[in-house]
Order: structure tokens, then sequence, then C-alpha cells
């Protein structure tokens, strides 16, 4: 490359890491917002997640686009191949946990609309806590490179699935003590699985920021490998 042409490149490698990076707010933002329809009975949020909803979608779509010119166009190599690879994958995650951002949104809203008996979500709320956490965390350790703030989510994740089987209990005990929850129980418990799996999905970015500095592939390999390899020590792929 010219000097000149490998300073345009780095200003778009730039614009990708930014861009990125202001998507992630963005589903951050739902996150909460759609909390806030089910916990504050807040109704009309569902609206303002809906529209960001629309603009994480149109950021994948654009973001990808210019991944696929840059890598075309300038064929890079080592450390910037790894960046735009692993920014194309964290983009169909992030993409999702909007997606279901606007699902417990819209599910929150109609059963507020629908009125009836309200059940108390507290364990809802603590997972909705951890996933917020996590995406904002593996947002932080995408800007910073840093592995081991990225292994951190990793191991946040079995935390997310501990809370995801206990509020399942317990929602399942207000069903069987008492027929009439049956309905929003499952509302309720469409809304904890959303919140796992935006667990998930920010689990993965994290795997993925790992391969973006190391170069190493820790899916499947299990909490305490991936974090030997976070702090760059030889890959072993063994479980837990």
């Amino acid at each position: 490359m010219t000097e000149h042409t490998n300073k345009q490149f780095s200003a778009e490698l730039e614009n990708v890491r930014s861009s990125f990076l202001q998507m992630g707010g963005l589903v951050e933002a739902m996150i909460g917002e759609a909390m806030n329809v089910l916990v504050n009975k807040e109704v009309t949020l569902a609206d303002t997640v809906h529209d960001r909803e629309k603009e994480v979608n149109r950021l994948e779509v654009e973001i990808d686009e210019r991944i696929g010119l840059l890598i075309a166009r300038n064929q890079p190599t080592a450390v910037d191949l790894r960046l735009l690879l692993s920014v194309s994958k964290m983009l169909t995650d992030m993409e999702r946990c909007g997606d279901e951002a606007d699902k417990i949104a819209k599910m929150a809203r109609r059963m507020h609309e629908a009125g009836g008996q309200y059940i108390p979500a507290v364990e809802l709320r603590h997972i909705s806590t951890q996933v917020t956490n996590m995406i904002r965390n593996v947002l932080d350790a995408f800007a910073r490179e840093d592995p081991i703030h990225a292994a951190t989510v990793v191991r946040n994740d079995k935390e997310v699935d501990k809370e995801w089987k206990a509020s399942l209990r317990h929602l399942i005990t207000y069903m069987m003590e008492d027929p009439r929850t049956i309905s929003r129980s499952i509302d309720l418990i469409f809304i904890a699985r959303s919140l796992e799996r935006i667990g998930d999905h920010a689990k993965n970015m994290a795997e993925r920021v790992i391969y973006m500095v190391h170069g190493d592939d820790v899916r499947h390999i299990g909490v305490k490998a991936t974090e030997r390899v976070a702090r760059g020590e030889p890959l072993v792929k063994q479980g837990d």
C-alpha cells in the first residue's frame, strides 16, 4: 500500500470499529428500555425499541457491506483481517440481541394492555442487568482489544444460564399454585428466554474478541481453557 492508501485504509477500519460500537450502544439501550416496558409499565417505550431495532438492522447491512469492500480492495492480512472477520461475525450476534430486545418490548406491552394480575419478575430484572453488563463489557473489551476482559463475559454467561433456570422453576411454581397465572407466566418465560439468548450472543461476541486479538478460536473449548487463551497461554482444547 502507498502511504495515502494505508492512511485511508486505517481510517476506514476505524470507521468500522466506531460504527459497530454505535450499533452496540443502541442495543444496550434497547434492552434497558424493553425492561422498562415490563417492569415500569412504560408501554410507549416499545415503539422506541422498535425504531431502534430498525436502525440496528440498517447498521448491520451498512457495516457488513463496508467490510466486504475493504477486504476486496485492500486484501488485508493478520490483525487487520481478523478485526474485519470478527466484526462481520459479531454484527450478526449484535443484531440478534436487538431482535430479542424488540420481542421483549412487544410482549411486555401486550401483557400490560391485556390487564390482569401482575406477576413479580424479580429474577428477570436481575438477568436483564447481567446481560446488559455483558453487552457493555464486550463492547469495552472490543474497543480496548482486551481479551482478558472478554473472557469474563464468557464466564458470566454461566451465571445467566443459572438465573434462567431459576426463573423457569419460579414461574412454573406460580403456574402450579394458581392456574390463573398460566398465560402471563408463559409470557414471562419467553421474556426470560430472550434475555438468556442475549447472554449467549454476548458470549459469542466475547469469543470473537479473543480471536481478534490472539488468532485462536475459543468456541466450544470451555470457560477455563478460554481464560487461559485470553491470558496468552497455549490453547488447550479441553472442557472445564
